[in-house]
């Protein structure tokens, strides 16, 4: 029999259930408002441990490090929900022989649609006119003119799982030209899932929109700067649904400001949720959520 530890709640409600008619394993669930002892009583015995994946939703304390191992001696596996791995020091469960899984893949549908909810919001004005008719708004229809995604050339940065869906659905239902870029992957399986290959330059000269689905490293932090989003092309719309800390939020601030950018779609913030007086959250076109770009389990 196993002890299975998780974090406040499994991000499928149903995994309770399967794991009950199992019945072979022992299942507790760690409070993050608990005292850190009392949370590691527990994860001490523990042999797995499933935590969400956005690290400002785990306590630093809970999260998956050295320190963290040293105190969970019969741990055999950490789980992270959705693709994104933030929460873990890979390096030290290496070492510890703690073996670190995620769920790539499994959300590729729902962040891929996400992603075009947002591209689409974004060209047709939405939020912006929504927010105006709520507000009294009585002026001409004319000042939310409006683009079509259709035809459009767009550019995805990491072509795994999701931006593979993204490729297809914009390639298939939008006759989009779908640029990519993509360190890990061949020439050949850049075409093979369905987009042209160009290096990181030209992909941000010659998209109309971008949209990011990489994972956070020391590499991509910060990629999008002020030097990248000088280079993407005057209106284009920048879209991340991948992580906080990839792009830089002043700068995209900056460049939306100045009008060099038309429009942003941020589902991933550097703290999250970010400051409600954040500048980017009182721009008219930007559209910005939560970061439930995951939670997908409702279908």
């Amino acid at each position: 029999m196993a002890i299975i530890s998780y974090l406040n709640s499994f991000p499928a409600p149903n995994a309770l259930d399967i794991l009950a008619r199992d019945g072979q394993h022992e299942v507790i669930r760690i409070d993050g408002n608990d005292s850190d002892q009392r949370n590691f009583d527990i994860l001490g015995a523990a042999n797995a441990y499933q935590c969400v994946g956005a690290r400002d939703e785990v306590l630093v304390s809970l999260r998956v490090d050295a320190e963290f191992l040293q105190q969970t001696p019969n741990l055999l596996v950490v789980s992270a929900s959705g693709s994104g791995v933030d929460v873990f020091d890979l390096p030290a469960c290496t070492k510890a022989g703690v073996l670190a899984v995620n769920q790539a893949g499994g959300n590729a549908e729902s962040v891929a649609e996400h992603a075009i909810s947002m591209m689409i919001g974004l060209q047709k004005h939405i939020s912006a006119a929504d927010r105006a008719l709520r507000s009294g708004w009585s002026g001409s229809r004319l000042s939310f003119t409006v683009r079509d995604l259709f035809g459009k050339t767009m550019g995805i940065v990491g072509l795994g799982n999701i931006g593979k869906r993204l490729a297809q659905i914009c390639r298939e239902g939008f006759r989009c030209q779908v640029l990519a870029t993509d360190p890990y992957l061949s020439l050949e399986e850049i075409r093979t899932r369905g987009a042209e290959p160009v290096d990181f330059d030209a992909l941000l000269q010659a998209s109309d929109i971008i949209s990011v689905h990489t994972p956070l490293t020391e590499v991509t932090r910060g990629m999008f700067n002020e030097s990248a989003f000088s280079k993407m092309r005057k209106g284009a719309i920048f879209v991340t649904t991948a992580h906080g800390s990839i792009h830089d939020e002043q700068d995209l601030a900056d460049a939306l400001a100045s009008g060099h950018l038309s429009g942003a779609g941020l589902d991933v913030w550097e703290m999250e949720p970010p400051v409600k007086d954040h500048p980017l959250l009182k721009m008219d076109n930007v559209i910005a959520t939560p970061h439930n770009h995951t939670l997908w389990w409702s279908r």
